[in-house]
């Protein structure tokens, strides 16, 4: 061993680099289905997030209704006798929201994570806002005729897409995990109030 390698040796695990980090591709597609955990939709959550190519997030989106439009006065239903009485004709979907939603000027030659596979109305407003590359999770409705012109405009407008394969399944957010320094270094102790009720409130 060299010098070098010897040093890196006698490291304590808290003093190397992680191995264990997000790469770019998960760090992403995480940030979109964390934004789907924001949907109301009961059936169905998407999340949405754009990425200039100085890899920054510039939009981030989930599917809902329009502003204005309540949550619990319009149907989240897929089926009904009433035309007008499932959620299609007023949900906003993921894609939709993120381009909409965007900090940004522009979107143009920027990636898009998406959980699920674009439709086709999604389809139209990404060519038209110039965004190069769609990278998504699940390709479930792939023989829908809505996904299948989704992929003919795609092609005809040079867009890529490709499906993402995670490393892992899950990723876990643990609150707590920022205070497990103290808590392995410190004796236990009771946890002071903030001035805060169990409910939430302010005391």
């Amino acid at each position: 061993m060299n010098g070098a390698t010897d040093d890196l040796a006698k490291m304590d695990l808290s003093e190397r680099k992680r191995t264990d980090y997000l790469d770019w591709n998960e760090y992403f597609m995480a940030t979109a289905f964390l934004a789907a955990r924001r949907s109301k939709d009961p059936n169905t959550q998407v999340g949405a997030c754009i990425v200039n190519e100085e890899r920054k997030i510039v939009g981030v989106g989930y599917n809902g209704f329009p502003l204005g439009c309540s949550d619990d006065e319009f149907p989240w239903g897929k089926a009904s006798d009433d035309p007008l009485g499932t959620k299609y004709l007023y949900v906003c979907h993921a894609e939709m929201n993120a381009i909409l939603n965007k900090n940004s000027s522009d979107v143009k030659n920027c990636t898009m994570y998406v959980a699920l596979f674009p439709c086709n109305e999604c389809a139209k407003i990404i060519i038209q806002s110039k965004i190069k590359e769609v990278i998504y999770m699940s390709d479930k409705h792939a023989l829908k005729s809505t996904t299948i012109a989704a992929k003919k405009m795609f092609d005809a407008s040079g867009i890529k897409y490709w499906q993402f394969v995670p490393r892992k399944s899950k990723i876990v957010i643990d609150f707590s995990e920022i205070d497990w320094d103290n808590l392995n270094q410190l004796p236990a102790t009771p946890v002071k109030s903030r001035g805060i009720h169990q409910n939430g409130t302010s005391k």
